[in-house]
């Protein structure tokens, strides 16, 4: 009688197991989605600098040190090392490391990083830096124009900008209708939509019918690439070749947007506290966080 062979699962690699636990931790997709990359830059890290692990287990206090060293040696942001810390200390967790996880010699205290403030880096883009690069990138590609003319109009993120194809014949239609605010699906943040509140319904439908007529001449898109991470590379590309680069960046629209939303409340006799509570639902950001809006999306 033979006796069938079993094969032994092959163990995973560091890598994998970095990468396996940062989505076990948890979160909306694009929170699972940036902690996985920031993890993998640590476990490439290791890597390079012949770190020979082969399991979470063997994860060091003085790697995550050194690692965040050279990180500020770089030049990254404190803000951003935040963040890496962050998904390191979550991903730790998920693989029941809990005592590395909170080892004083990784507080962000310990490690130099703890200055950094939520107050946003961006400034919002001037009328007249906008006309600029918006001509240039009409000499480029009107398509691309009309992206970015979508962008500071409804305050959109990139990707949200990217896939406003989808939504732009029901956004016309509402418009068409007498309706006050456009509902924003596709791309969002944690899958989460919301509706953005027009006021200045005209010049929207006119930015709109813009964008249609340009996505009639290219399979009904606005960047025309067979994929979604084809498209965002090429509006990141694009954008950082018009200059949006540095403090004024591509989030940049959505800071104009912002101050612009606020200024036309207030005209509307909303008090500040209502202006920025209506401001941050348009934004996503639901109600309560005025104080934010005002902190992050007010510099100039």
């Amino acid at each position: 009688m033979k006796h069938s062979r079993q094969t032994k699962a092959k163990p995973k690699s560091l890598q994998q197991q970095l990468t396996n636990n940062a989505r076990q931790a948890g979160g909306a997709h694009k929170t699972v989605d940036n902690r996985q990359k920031m993890i993998k830059r640590f476990g490439q890290y290791l890597k390079d600098n012949n770190i020979q692990i082969s399991d979470m287990s063997h994860i060091k206090v003085s790697y995550i040190e050194n690692y965040i060293k050279t990180r500020l040696s770089q030049g990254i942001s404190q803000r951003t090392l935040h963040n890496e810390m962050s998904a390191i200390r979550q991903t730790l967790r998920a693989a029941g490391r809990y005592k590395l996880a909170d080892h004083p010699r990784i507080s962000n205290s310990a490690l130099g990083i703890s200055g950094a403030s939520r107050k946003g880096t961006k400034v919002a883009i001037s009328q007249e830096q906008y006309q600029a690069i918006y001509q240039q990138a009409l000499q480029k590609s009107p398509a691309l124009a009309a992206t970015l003319d979508i962008a500071v109009t409804l305050g959109l993120r990139g990707e949200e900008a990217v896939q406003s194809c989808q939504s732009m014949k029901t956004w016309q239609k509402a418009l068409q209708q007498d309706k006050t605010t456009l509902h924003v699906v596709f791309g969002t943040k944690g899958g989460r939509p919301r509706d953005v509140h027009i006021i200045n319904p005209q010049q929207t439908l006119q930015v709109i019918n813009n964008a249609l007529a340009i996505m009639q001449q290219q399979n009904g898109k606005l960047i025309d690439k067979p994929s979604l991470k084809q498209a965002m590379n090429y509006w990141r590309n694009s954008t950082y070749r018009l200059g949006l680069t540095g403090k004024i960046s591509p989030h940049s629209l959505r800071y104009a947007f912002t101050q612009e939303q606020v200024d036309q409340y207030l005209t509307q006799g909303y008090s500040e506290q209502e202006a920025l509570a209506k401001t941050s639902m348009d934004l996503g950001h639901g109600d309560g966080r005025g104080r934010y809006i005002k902190q992050v999306y007010s510099k100039t």
